[in-house]
């Protein structure tokens, strides 16, 4: 397996190659040369436990790791003792035909923690391998960050730096982030969105000579192993929801910057009976109306909307670019020019295009929720079967609802668990949600964090006088 950029500028590489990177060289993101069909194993794979399917996926785009080192860091990851379940990804039905993948009940509640636990495994065992050390500089809209910082806590060889958007989560976002006292940990507040944090890290990873000297490296979702990791849990969502050899089924995924759902997308390319993938945004809607009109419009900060999912609350998702490299016929001149249109009007219009057609037939549909769509799913589902959902779950069980068809199950992926969000969980329900034993008190420890303007020559300052 060999990996390219969307911007067609980087010579073929393999996955221990990219695994350390963010952006390609060229400014593109890394994608597989080829997608492997997998039609011919699917029965075979339904039996598998979650450790054995994650390895064979994985092996197919990392098959430059010897199977027995994959399968050492695969099994180590996903333990009942890490998630809480044999089975990592319990599959739930809300009511017949509507199914809820469990994603978070690993060690942050989110279910960045499906591919970050691994990432970390991953990252250790390489830079141990080289004999090197790797500067982490992310940006978070909430989850991720402490999806991260847990999982490279402590990791030798490793410092972090996570940017996030300074009043914009939750106060237990913040605070597992924040009170983590590790000394390779260093959490950024920025004056502003998620967007702006985002635009930061792509900007000082951007610069091939700092980049090098400061031996940076990306745990967002642009780094594909996180895109990899993520795939699996889409095989066992749909082995847990069908029987029948063949069958179809939906996915709805909540979605900000198009990380997991582009995982479904790789899945469904790889020969997974998906028929279609249900894109569900809050009303940071930009994804929303590009798949309701083919116009991509970014908004700017000042029209990006703090809302009661804030870790949606993003206006350019990362991993767009990654989808329309497949819609340009992988054609990198002409992803160039899609992005150049972004970069200097702040939009693009597939209207009248060649390529306003391959998404129609992409098998994308999607749909929008609001706050008062969030708090009445939370209270029709609480009604039904005492479940409580988080509120970007409930963006996505909303919009799954309204698109599910007759004799297509649609599995409606969770993000996070309530505890994350208490403010909403109170207002919907007049009570606190559940929360796990260990975060106990968790809002009342010490928190430590650097408040900084949105300004990338401040943090890229702060990172170049803390870097390993």
């Amino acid at each position: 397996m060999h990996y390219v950029s969307t911007r067609g500028r980087m010579p073929a590489a393999r996955f221990r190659e990219v695994l350390l990177e963010g952006l390609a060289p060229d400014g593109g993101l890394v994608v597989p040369q080829t997608i492997p069909r997998v039609d011919a194993l699917l029965e075979r794979w339904r039996i598998l436990p979650y450790p054995q399917l994650a390895l064979e996926v994985l092996a197919l785009f990392a098959d430059d790791y010897p199977r027995a080192e994959l399968e050492r860091m695969v099994s180590s990851t996903y333990t009942e003792s890490n998630f809480g379940s044999a089975e990592i990804t319990p599959v739930v039905a809300l009511e017949p035909g509507l199914f809820l993948l469990q994603l978070s009940n690993g060690p942050t509640l989110a279910f960045k923690d499906i591919a970050m636990q691994l990432l970390g495994a991953l990252f250790e065992h390489e830079l141990g391998r080289r004999g090197e050390r790797l500067n982490i500089l992310g940006a978070t809209s909430g989850d991720t960050g402490s999806a991260a910082e847990v999982a490279l806590r402590g990791r030798p060889g490793l410092r972090v730096f996570m940017l996030s958007p300074h009043g914009r989560m939750s106060e237990f976002q913040r605070a597992q982030m924040y009170s983590l006292q590790d000394a390779n940990i260093f959490n950024l507040a920025i004056e502003g969105s998620f967007d702006d944090c985002q635009d930061i890290v792509k900007q000082i990873a951007g610069d091939a000579d700092f980049k090098r000297r400061h031996h940076l490296g990306a745990v967002n979702s642009i780094n594909w192993a996180r895109v990899v990791a993520q795939v699996v849990y889409y095989f066992r969502g749909y082995f847990a929801a069908t029987a029948e050899k063949g069958q179809v089924v939906d996915f709805c995924v909540p979605s900000g910057n198009f990380g997991n759902v582009l995982a479904g997308w790789i899945a469904r390319r790889m020969g997974l009976p998906i028929s279609r993938l249900v894109v569900a945004t809050n009303e940071n809607d930009v994804l929303d109306e590009f798949f309701r009109t083919g116009r991509y419009r970014v908004r700017g900060g000042g029209e990006t909307h703090a809302t009661s999912s804030p870790s949606m609350d993003i206006s350019k998702a990362s991993n767009f670019e990654r989808f329309m490299f497949d819609m340009v016929g992988r054609d990198p001149d002409a992803l160039r020019e899609l992005w150049w249109q972004v970069d200097t009007a702040g939009r693009f219009d597939l209207a009248d295009t060649p390529y306003e057609d391959a998404v129609q037939k992409s098998g994308f549909v999607s749909g929008r929720s609001t706050h008062a769509d969030r708090i009445a799913t939370i209270r029709d589902q609480f009604a039904r079967d005492g479940r409580i959902l988080d509120p970007h779950t409930a963006d996505g069980v909303k919009v799954g609802r309204e698109k599910r068809r007759v004799d297509v199950p649609m599995i409606c992926l969770e993000t996070a668990l309530p505890a994350k969000f208490a403010a909403t969980i109170r207002e919907a329900l007049g009570r606190e949600p559940d929360r796990p034993a260990a975060f106990a008190g968790l809002e009342a420890l010490p928190q430590r964090c650097e408040v900084m303007p949105a300004d990338a020559a401040q943090v890229r300052s702060f990172v170049e006088a803390r870097a390993l």
